[in-house]
């Protein structure tokens, strides 16, 4: 690729293909090793807050992001009891406090932007179908074996493993890969705009809370679809970590939830059913001149909406302390385990317990939807104020006070 010294990434997903881009402004070549043939992105939907638009935007992607999203009008939190109003936080006052609007996208619509930056990109190339194989150290070097479509030898400064929750690399780190079931799991799908009920708010985030389960929907695809996620209290039943759901069992889980729930719930349709793992963010990133990033290193509960947005933010704090020591890669990356370690350890606990306060019982919840009446909507938003406040290393270009 070149005379500058060489990154391989192993997964090109959110995480991996950000790092790419982030990287390659630093002087190093960059290498995407991503085990798929093709790059098809199930998940659905996606919420990007302030902190990892400001990353985003700092590679340059803001506007071709601003043209595939939506900024919903509020965020609505709602009883899964009575379906009352909880709380509503006009998504307008993201922009006002942070300088980056809370945007809601598609997957697809996301990967496809960065897939774009990566192949116009000089110094970086994305290899589908490949996989890591062997790894042989040759004094400062790493020799990595890559095989499938892809049969060549990689000689690689560093190795960066932004391969997801059940993480290959994770084990050449750590010596385990296995990620920890949580005990719930997450229901899956995509309503074409025309399909949803008429009873459905679609401009905006609604989140309904209730006993051991919540459901959360939101606008995708421009405003075609409607991403839907339920997630409930049971224990993983299937082989592998994904598999096609039964509607009938969510049907009946939300059977008792207000009408606009059942709207969604009840109806038969596709739903993928996805296991809830995580990944203890104390445990190690780095070893060496290989370190972990996004899920492979801290795959968290959902509840706050931060697992893509931390592995954004890893990007832009590696990529900072790759520039910093560019002739030390094992030193820049135990500098940036060290910085990212104390953030995304406290964000990682923080979505665990909003889970708890999800699933509350009576009475407890009814006191938490009193609390949540009770307070404004900026007192609301100001709960995870320390999440959205976030700047990368360097700063972003914008002066919006965050006082």
């Amino acid at each position: 690729m070149g005379e500058r010294p060489t990154i391989l990434i192993i997964g090109a997903g959110i995480g991996g293909l950000t790092t790419a881009l982030a990287i390659a402004r630093t002087g190093f070549d960059v290498i995407i090793a991503e085990r798929a043939a093709e790059l098809t992105e199930i998940g659905a939907g996606i919420q990007l807050s302030p902190n990892a638009g400001r990353v985003l935007a700092g590679l340059g992607l803001d506007a071709a992001i601003a043209a595939v999203a939506i900024e919903p009008k509020a965020i609505e939190v709602r009883s899964g009891v009575s379906g009352g109003t909880l709380a509503s936080i006009p998504v307008g006052l993201f922009c006002e406090r942070y300088g980056f609007p809370y945007r809601v996208i598609h997957r697809a619509d996301l990967q496809t932007v960065l897939v774009g930056a990566v192949r116009k990109a000089a110094g970086v190339r994305l290899l589908l179908g490949a996989t890591a194989g062997d790894l042989l150290r040759h004094g400062d070097e790493l020799l990595v074996k890559l095989k499938g479509r892809h049969r060549t030898l990689v000689r690689a400064a560093g190795i960066v493993g932004a391969d997801g929750v059940w993480s290959a690399t994770r084990e050449q780190v750590t010596g385990a890969s296995d990620a920890a079931p949580t005990g719930r799991t997450a229901w899956r799908t995509v309503i074409p705009h025309d399909n949803a009920p008429d009873s459905l708010p679609v401009d905006r985030v609604c989140l309904w809370l209730g006993h051991n389960a919540h459901l959360v929907h939101y606008p995708i695809a421009r405003g075609a679809a409607i991403n839907v996620v339920a997630v409930v209290e049971e224990k993983w039943d299937k082989p592998g970590w994904n598999a096609r759901g039964d509607y009938r069992r969510i049907a009946e889980r939300f059977n008792a939830w207000p009408n606009e729930v059942k709207a969604i719930a009840t109806p038969p349709q596709s739903w993928q059913k996805w296991a809830l793992n995580v990944v203890d963010p104390t445990g190690a990133w780095s070893e060496g001149a290989t370190t972990l990033l996004g899920d492979a290193a801290h795959a968290m509960v959902p509840f706050l909406a931060q697992g893509a947005a931390m592995a954004i933010e890893d990007a832009a704090v590696l990529a900072d302390r790759l520039a910093a020591s560019p002739g030390n890669v094992a030193a820049a990356f135990a500098a940036y385990e060290a910085e990212r370690k104390p953030r995304v350890n406290r964000v990682w606990h923080a979505a665990r317990r909003t889970g708890e306060h999800y699933h509350l019982a009576f009475p407890l919840a009814g006191l938490r939807d009193l609390a949540l009446r009770a307070v404004g909507p900026r007192l609301v938003m100001m709960q995870n104020d320390w999440i959205y406040r976030w700047r990368p290393p360097g700063g972003d270009g914008t002066e919006n006070d965050l006082a």
